[in-house]
C-alpha cells in the first residue's frame, strides 16, 4: 500500500475502534457524573433546556425520544445563538459542546448566565471549559479516553450518558444500574456480528451499506429510536459524506406518502430504511407495515432492521452500534476518509473572517 492508503485505512481503523467503545462511554459518563456534586437547588427546576450543536446535541436527542415517558418535567432542545425567552431561575440549562469552541453554544451560556437559570455544562474543555471554570458552573468536563477518533459525532456514548446521568442523579428520570449493564452487554454482543472482521456474507451492517451505495438514505423511526435514527443520519452526512435525511411515524404518513410520485427519477436515487422495534406502540408498529406497502406501490426500494434485546436503552445501543458500522462501511465502499470535514471547516473559516 502506498502513504496514502495506509493513512485512510488507520483512519478506518479509529472509526472502527471508537464503535467499539461506545459502551465503554456510556459507563465513564454514567459512573462520574453520579460522583460529582450538583447543588440541591438543581433539583427543583421546573422545565429543561439543553443547548448543542451537532454531535454534541446527538445525546439529548437520543434522551428526548427514550424518555418521554419517564422525564418529570419538559425537555426542549435548542440549536441556536439565542436561549427561548421564557428561561429563569427555575430552568436548568445544559450548555453541551464536545470541543468547547462551538460558538452557539457559548453566546447561550453567557445568556442563561444573564437570566439567572441553573446551568450545567458538558464538554471536555476549550473556551466553554474555562468559562464554566472561571463562573464556577457545575460541570462535567471529562477525558474523552474512550473516543480515538476525536469526533463528536463519534462520542455518543457520552453525549448520551451525561445527561442521562444528569437527569436520573436529579431526579427528573429513573434509571437503574441494571438498565445501564443490560445496554453495555447488548452492545457487546452485537459488535462481534457487525465489526469490520466479521464475515461480510453474515454481516447485514456491510449487507446495508453495499445495498445504499449510491442512493440516498432515507430513514424512518419511531417512538424510542427516533433520536437515535438523528445520530445515524449525521453519520451519513459527515462521515460517509452522503445526503440523507429522517422522518419520523406518524408525521410523515401525513404528507411524505404524496411525494412519492415526482420527479419520477427519485425512485432510482432513494432508498428508505425503516428502524422498526417491537418495542414500538401497536399502533406505530402498523403504520409501519402500512407505509411499506405504500412504498412498494410506488416502486420505492426500503430496507428494515429490527433491534432484538428486550429493552428501550439496550435497543438504542443496539441500533447505534448498527448504523454507524453501516456508515463505517458505507464509506470504505466510497473509498473516503471518515475523519475529514471539509465543507464544515471551510464554513466556520469564512464565518471568522
Amino acid at each position: 500500500m502506498d502513504t496514502k492508503t495506509n493513512q485512510l485505512e488507520d483512519k478506518y481503523k479509529l472509526v472502527a475502534d471508537t464503535i467499539r467503545l461506545y459502551p465503554n462511554q456510556l459507563k465513564q459518563a454514567w459512573d462520574e457524573i453520579g460522583f460529582l456534586h450538583i447543588p440541591p437547588e438543581y433539583k427543583n427546576v421546573e422545565n429543561i433546556v439543553f443547548c448543542g450543536m451537532g454531535g454534541s446535541a446527538l445525546g439529548a436527542r437520543i434522551v428526548d425520544s427514550l424518555a418521554i415517558d419517564r422525564l418529570r418535567i419538559p425537555l426542549e432542545i435548542f440549536n441556536d445563538y439565542k436561549i427561548p425567552n421564557y428561561v429563569n431561575n427555575k430552568t436548568l440549562v445544559v450548555v453541551c459542546s464536545y470541543s468547547g469552541t462551538t460558538e452557539e453554544v457559548i453566546e447561550s451560556t453567557y445568556q442563561a448566565i444573564k437570566k439567572g437559570a441553573k446551568i450545567f455544562g458538558i464538554t471536555i474543555g476549550g473556551t466553554l471549559g474555562e468559562l464554566l471554570k472561571k463562573e464556577k458552573i457545575p460541570s462535567y468536563i471529562f477525558e474523552p479516553k474512550y473516543n480515538p477518533s476525536l469526533q463528536p459525532r463519534m462520542s455518543s456514548g457520552y453525549m448520551l450518558g451525561a445527561p442521562f446521568a444528569l437527569f436520573n442523579k436529579l431526579g427528573f428520570l429513573s434509571v437503574s444500574e441494571e438498565e445501564i449493564e443490560d445496554a453495555m452487554s447488548v452492545s457487546f454482543k452485537v459488535l462481534s456480528e457487525f465489526h469490520e472482521n466479521s464475515p461480510l456474507e453474515k454481516n447485514l451492517a456491510y449487507s446495508f451499506a453495499h445495498k445504499l451505495k449510491n442512493r440516498i438514505p432515507v430513514l424512518v423511526a419511531s417512538n424510542h429510536l427516533y433520536g437515535t435514527a438523528h445520530t445515524i443520519k449525521n453519520q451519513f452526512n459527515e462521515s460517509a459524506k452522503t445526503f440523507s435525511v429522517l422522518f419520523d411515524i406518524p408525521e410523515l404518513n401525513h404528507h411524505l406518502m404524496e411525494g412519492l410520485k415526482n420527479p419520477i427519477r427519485q425512485k432510482e436515487l432513494l432508498k428508505f430504511v425503516f428502524l422498526s422495534s417491537n418495542l414500538y406502540d401497536e399502533k406505530i408498529k402498523k403504520r409501519f407495515l402500512v407505509t411499506q406497502d405504500v412504498l412498494e406501490r410506488n416502486l420505492v426500494e426500503y430496507l428494515v432492521y429490527s433491534p432484538t434485546s428486550e429493552k428501550k436503552l439496550s435497543q438504542v445501543f443496539e441500533t447505534l452500534i448498527f448504523g454507524s458500522f453501516t456508515v463505517y462501511f458505507l464509506t470504505k465502499l466510497y473509498g473516503i476518509d471518515p475523519l475529514e470535514i471539509p465543507w464544515v471547516n471551510y464554513f466556520k473559516k469564512q464565518l471568522a473572517k
